[in-house]
């Protein structure tokens, strides 16, 4: 959907490609996340549109399933999104194809299932009634049982979007299937994949989420190098229309996104790196990695006067006018990957 540049999202729950579509609480959100970009999203496998009928639904299969997507539309490179337990399966991606992932933007999402956390005996009972929960009131004709589960996503949603996500629970899969996944959600476990990320990356979250605790996006922020970590205040993990926390969302995604937007101009040729020294590559390298003048300095120890004076070279000689540009120019030349030595 939209046009531009791609941004490739992860799948995740309570999704239904043509449902969401129609849907006040997914259509206002996905209308403007595609207001300059082409968005490509796709059902998790066991949802939506996807087979229902299926029988592995691990964390390993949807991180196969997004390889797959992302073979399919045959994009050489993409800024990669993922939502609540869509974060972990574009972490995992992430790290198994940097070549591909321009940008990653994670929103509500989280490095560790609930069974990771170190729960509570009464945490424990509670996540065990929820999946109880799931299996006797999912399909029923009334909402009363997945109301519970609407109040966890959007707590502060309007009486229409409210009834609106009650359909789309029943709507986007089976109550086997419903339990099967959050049973899965609660074994996810990506804490050791994340410091090996290596494009930039923008973390958001929700203060008051009721769904996911703002502390596990403030954890997953903190394993992956050089995340930028940006709260929203809002209870709902789910974002909505007229919620001052969605254009904060989009503006943050917006400037992330910049050089994605922005006329990408000829690529840069060969001679042109092969003039910068081994220090304005070995600095450009870093830059390409997401990190900031702040975190640049001391590692080469040198002072913030003279990196700026690097920066302002390797600006005139490459042609760049932003940061975000020199990015991506410099990823596509084969910097900022885990393992490059520019040296």
């Amino acid at each position: 959907m939209g046009k531009g540049p791609p941004l490739v999202k992860a799948s995740n729950w309570l999704s239904h490609v043509e449902y969401d579509w129609r849907s006040p609480v997914w259509r206002p959100f996905l209308e403007q996340l595609a207001r300059n970009r082409t968005v490509i999203r796709y059902d998790e496998r066991g949802c939506g549109l996807s087979d229902w009928d299926v029988a592995d639904l691990s964390f390993e299969s949807w991180v196969c399933d997004l390889e797959t997507v992302a073979d399919a539309i045959n994009l050489k490179r993409f800024p990669l999104f993922g939502i609540s337990q869509g974060g972990p399966i574009a972490v995992a991606y992430a790290v198994r194809h940097p070549e591909r992932v321009s940008h990653l933007i994670l929103h509500g999402a989280y490095a560790r299932g609930y069974r990771h956390r170190d729960p509570t005996p009464a945490q424990l009972m509670e996540w065990d009634a929820l999946h109880d929960l799931i299996r006797v009131g999912w399909g029923r004709e009334n909402p009363v049982f997945r109301q519970v589960f609407t109040s966890l996503f959007m707590p502060d949603g309007s009486p229409e979007q409210l009834r609106w996500f009650n359909d789309l629970q029943r709507a986007s899969t089976s109550p086997e299937n419903a339990a099967r996944l959050f049973a899965e959600f609660g074994t996810i476990d990506v804490r050791e994949l994340a410091p090996r990320v290596t494009c930039p990356t923008l973390v958001l979250h929700a203060r008051e989420d009721e769904r996911v605790p703002y502390e596990e996006g403030r954890l997953l922020a903190a394993l992956i190098p050089n995340a930028r970590f940006v709260t929203l205040e809002t209870r709902n993990h789910l974002l909505l229309e007229g919620d001052a926390a969605m254009r904060h969302f989009l503006s943050e995604v917006d400037d992330f996104l910049r050089a994605d937007v922005e006329p990408a101009g000829e690529a840069i040729p060969a001679v042109a790196f092969a003039a910068l020294t081994a220090r304005e590559t070995e600095i450009l390298d870093l830059i390409a990695r997401g990190l900031d003048n702040t975190a640049i300095a001391p590692r080469l120890q040198i002072s913030a006067k003279t990196l700026r004076n690097h920066i302002t070279n390797i600006f005139a000689k490459l042609g760049l006018s932003s940061r975000a540009q020199a990015i991506v120019r410099a990823r596509d030349a084969g910097l900022g990957r885990s393992g490059s030595n520019p040296t």
